[in-house]
């Protein structure tokens, strides 16, 4: 049994890794200010400190004994961040910072960061590798690079091991209208349920690629257990391209057009070789089946 920290785990997908955790026996803390957490989510089972990570001394006494980090707290609302720059750089960055540095003090042995796809260049060369050019279009996108260059020159100067898995568009349980970066799937869910029409930016064209939340879980376990530990970024994707014109077709309801936004990409697909050759990792839910989840969860 391993004593396991999760920052952010009252969130989305922090609460999901908390559950897989604690099902495979181990002893897990949990770190959350729930600015966007949800403390519903948080497995009762689980450690709950009601912290922030900006604040290095609480984190350096949290991270006392513990083997693993699962380093997730964040503020991953894109248009937040390029209205407000500074505060979002002191959770994304100086908390990662801190993170790193507390567990580097306290003898942590491995750090896995979730990063984002964000950090690519929107250049329409699909899909998407690791080599992929960086130009991250938003605030949050140059963020999680700066961390994942942390979470390497950790590696250089202290041998902290760490590994940053670039995460496309996750989908699945407890993903919110309001709880982070705002996806289409819950905000279409949410007015279906309403009995609204769906709300498409733009012409509804542009897509994502869609993974889902246990294939996220699965491909944390397996990055803590690898040999991956020198800085590695990897994607985590579906590996298909699938529009917002398609979701609102899988859903089921008629739609209107709104203005387009800035700072997202148009189009994207995953590139998730590195992380079958490196990690064994296969994603397994479809944008489909997760859908069809999903709609039976809201009652649709």
């Amino acid at each position: 049994m391993s004593k396991c920290l999760v920052t952010g785990g009252a969130g989305f997908i922090g609460s999901h890794i908390v559950d897989k955790l604690i099902a495979l026996g181990h002893d897990v803390v949990v770190v959350d200010n729930l600015m966007l957490g949800d403390k519903n989510f948080v497995n009762p089972q689980a450690n709950f400190h009601k912290e922030d990570i900006r604040n290095l001394d609480k984190m350096k006494t949290l991270c006392e004994g513990v083997n693993v980090i699962f380093h997730l707290a964040a503020d991953p609302r894109l248009l937040i961040s390029i209205e407000d720059p500074v505060s979002t750089h002191e959770i994304n960055v100086s908390g990662t910072l801190n993170i790193l540095e507390a567990a580097r003090l306290s003898g942590v042995k491995k750090i896995v960061f979730s990063s984002t796809g964000a950090v690519y260049e929107d250049q329409g060369e699909l899909p998407i590798a690791e080599t992929h050019s960086i130009r991250p279009k938003s605030p949050y996108g140059l963020h999680k690079r700066i961390g994942e260059q942390y979470m390497m020159l950790y590696v250089d100067l202290f041998g902290l091991e760490t590994v940053s898995l670039r995460y496309f568009n996750v989908f699945g349980p407890r993903k919110t209208v309001n709880g982070g970066y705002p996806m289409v799937i819950p905000i279409f869910l949410q007015q279906k349920k309403e009995n609204k029409k769906l709300t498409v930016v733009g012409d509804g064209e542009q897509t994502r690629d869609y993974v889902y939340v246990s294939d996220v879980v699965e491909a944390n376990i397996i990055a803590w257990q690898s040999d991956v530990s020198h800085g590695e970024t990897i994607n985590i994707g579906f590996g298909q391209q699938t529009s917002v014109n398609k979701i609102a077709e899988l859903i089921g309801r008629d739609v209107e057009y709104i203005p387009e936004r800035k700072g997202e990409m148009r189009f994207v697909e995953a590139d998730n070789t590195k992380a079958k050759k490196l990690l064994g990792w296969e994603p397994t839910v479809t944008i489909e089946d997760g859908l069809e989840i999903l709609k039976k969860e809201w009652g649709l």
